[in-house]
């Protein structure tokens, strides 16, 4: 599969499910992944996402402006997502940039989630 649909994929799935539900975020994050979120570094599933749900705001749009990926060491790919950030209420939408590491598991979940949101996608053109 190619390593920029896997990571386009994601990062859609990833900023669309931060905006409806953050707690669904949950499965996306493993016991040993890290957070680094304005100098403070969080570790693990439900740490990180007990600190997205207590953000200073409930509701929010990203848009996605840039995804760019690239291998990293063991099988790993490095991505580098950009783009604004729309608080509800707010005029003007805020600039933000994430760097995500994934390993190898995370991959392989990345890639199923990649399946499944297509062979969904599949099944709801079929019915």
């Amino acid at each position: 599969m190619d390593p920029d649909a896997v990571a386009k994929a994601f990062v859609e799935h990833y900023y669309t499910t931060f905006d409806a539900n953050r707690a669904g975020l949950a499965n996306l994050y493993q016991d040993g992944s890290m957070l680094t979120f304005e100098g403070q570094k969080i570790q693990g599933s439900q740490s990180i996402v007990a600190k997205l749900t207590s953000l200073p705001f409930q509701q929010c749009q990203h848009s996605i402006t840039t995804v760019d990926c690239q291998p990293s060491g063991a099988g790993g790919m490095l991505v580098f997502v950009s783009g604004t950030l729309q608080l509800a209420g707010e005029q003007h939408a805020l600039k933000f940039s994430q760097v995500i590491i994934f390993s190898l598991t995370s991959l392989f979940i990345s890639i199923f989630l990649v399946f499944l949101k297509v062979v969904l996608g599949f099944l709801c053109v079929v019915r």
